[in-house]
């Protein structure tokens, strides 16, 4: 099988429900003109094909790997990272000041889309490094900007985020790593980071670390942190890597998935002085990280889209393969698995679960940038956007690369066949950048609120808006606004406990509107003679199938919203171990 990005999809999608034409005519998108659109969303998918795809499956049986104390990416990864960056699409959402192409993040969206869908876990050190601009961009001073970002933006440097030790996981507030300061202004750091994924490798000429620590007599809790700049190599007079910065690297974790992805265990200021420069004001730690994790929680649902992408991609291809027994009261030859009803309805949800979620992390990458052109409102809906889309993608994500297994059937429990490297690459997604039920969580304890609960009122009354008489759609919205108002009144303890089918509810709500305007589009196009033909009409069918067969099963989840913490108390910890 050959992997191809899904081009025409892509650009629907950004038309219809990004809405980048309306982004284009704001003065500062004025260059994402359709012509430079359709260039960029071609010639990344055709950059993925061409150079991360066929890397895939070696990233998983060769891994990084730890030779002599630095990691070692499997052959050809450092090779095809150079053209990547040699080919500009880094820097496309890049601060245009600071060496990047200020094109929109949506657009940025799309070509991670491509390149992940090709290959998760390469894909990832853009990711991070996206995260480290951002947090640069916002919060770092005029000479770390002038020194760092442009080299970031170009992704010659690559970034990381270090937030994790041994003993502070999401409990954030638990980390010990120490910042003293040394008299001139800079840090020296100490301390162990864990799970900092491509927190070694070879691919770049320097590793730009952000690392949160505290200072001296800092306050106990999230509110003592602040932030560092910790680069693997210091830089020289003329702001080139020059002696290595004391950091160790003191293993890699051996994972499920993500193999190309090296997950590095740091040791900062034990062999050799660390030293870090703070970003933005002491104590300014958990502000910066949220600028840092905000966007990478939507690139990490954007992760669920990908493998949900490559995994569709191979069923369907194996499913045409493969023959096997005659179609039930169709006569008695073998056919195509692709002709049993059962196979055809897995694959349909593949197909209509990824667009789904697609259309989901498109629309939140949309928001991003209106909030970033001060659009009233738009800053409001990406907060609220981010937990749906970073836990549905990926919990969507996860269901549709294991539907990919089954239809493999026995083959796909075989590696050879690769079905099951998806299944095993996008797990993590679930974990990381937050928990889901972290996530889920933060919808009803911070996003719910927002306005007095008016933001998450104000999406669903649009969605019951423009529902009109689909009744699945209308039900469903009907159902997330009583769970709303059993939500806000409901306690603490409540809340959390219906947290997850909640936020589940939303998000499924969201995609369904989101794929009503796809069906309505499609349509409209079809009937003007416009548009690929074939395409429109498989749009049609894929956003049925999402709407009818799909959407009524959040409605099931209604009792679970709301019924409360009681039973999940009723046995203690011993009696529930027992």
């Amino acid at each position: 099988m050959t992997f191809t990005a899904p081009t025409t999809e892509q650009l629907f999608v950004l038309k219809t429900i990004t809405g980048i034409d309306e982004l284009a005519g704001h003065e500062r998108f004025a260059e994402a003109t359709p012509d430079l659109v359709d260039a960029i969303v071609e010639g990344v998918g055709e950059f993925a094909a061409g150079e991360f795809a066929p890397l895939y499956r070696l990233g998983d049986t060769v891994g990084a790997r730890l030779i002599d104390g630095s990691v070692k990416m499997p052959e050809g990864y450092a090779q095809a990272y150079q053209h990547y960056v040699e080919a500009g699409w880094s820097a496309l959402s890049a601060p245009a000041d600071h060496g990047g192409q200020g094109l929109p993040f949506s657009l940025a969206t799309v070509a991670l889309d491509s390149l992940g869908a090709a290959n998760m876990a390469f894909a990832l050190c853009p990711i991070l490094t996206v995260g480290a601009i951002e947090a640069l961009h916002h919060h770092g001073s005029d000479s770390q900007k002038a020194l760092y970002l442009p080299k970031l933006s170009t992704g010659e440097w690559t970034g990381t985020m270090n937030l994790t030790e041994p003993q502070a996981g999401s409990d954030v507030g638990a980390l010990r790593a120490t910042a003293t300061p040394r008299g001139d202004g800079t840090y020296a750091i100490r301390g162990q980071k864990i799970y900092i994924s491509f927190g070694d490798h070879d691919m770049a000429d320097n590793i730009i670390h952000l690392v949160l620590a505290r200072t001296p007599d800092a306050p106990a809790g999230t509110k003592g942190i602040s932030l560092f700049l910790v680069p693997k190599y210091r830089l020289d007079a003329d702001g080139n890597p020059g002696e290595a910065n004391g950091i160790k690297t003191v293993s890699i974790e051996h994972k499920m998935g993500i193999n190309a992805s090296p997950t590095c265990v740091l040791q900062f200021g034990e062999e050799g002085e660390s030293i870090g420069e703070l970003i933005g004001p002491e104590f300014g730690g958990m502000r910066a990280m949220f600028t840092m994790m905000n966007n990478a929680r939507l690139n990490v649902g954007l992760q669920g889209v990908q493998i949900a992408e490559g995994a569709t991609q191979k069923a369907l291809w194996f499913a045409r393969e493969r023959v096997q027994s005659a179609r039930a009261g169709a006569g008695r030859d073998p056919v195509a698995i692709i002709e049993h009803p059962d196979v055809r309805r897995m694959l349909l949800r593949m197909k209509a679960g990824t667009e789904a979620i697609r259309a989901l992390l498109y629309h939140a990458s949309g928001q991003v940038d209106r909030a970033n052109l001060g659009v009233p409102g738009a800053r409001e809906m990406v907060d609220l956007l981010t937990p749906l889309a970073k836990t549905y993608g990926t919990d969507l994500g996860s269901e549709i690369a294991s539907l990919g297994v089954q239809v493999h059937g026995g083959m796909g429990y075989v590696e050879e066949t690769g079905a099951a490297q998806y299944y095993r690459d996008i797990r993590i997604a679930q974990i990381y950048e937050g928990t889901n039920g972290i996530q889920a969580a933060d919808l009803v304890g911070r996003k719910l609120g927002m306005a007095g609960g008016d933001v998450v009122r104000g999406l669903i009354a649009e969605v019951q808006a423009d529902a009109g008489n689909h009744p699945a759609l209308a039900a469903l919205a009907g159902d997330v606004a009583e769970v709303t108002e059993y939500m806000v009144a409901a306690s603490v303890d409540d809340r959390l406990a219906g947290s997850y089918p909640y936020c589940t509810m939303m998000a499924v709500m969201t995609a369904g509107w989101l794929m009503l305007k796809q069906q309505r589009a499609a349509q409209a196009m079809l009937d003007a003679g416009e548009g690929n033909a074939d395409f429109l009409k498989a749009k049609l069918v894929t956003t049925r199938f999402y709407l009818e067969r799909m959407v009524p099963e959040a409605g099931g989840l209604k009792a679970a919203a709301m019924a409360g913490a009681d039973l999940l108390y009723a046995l203690d910890a011993e009696a529930l171990a027992a």
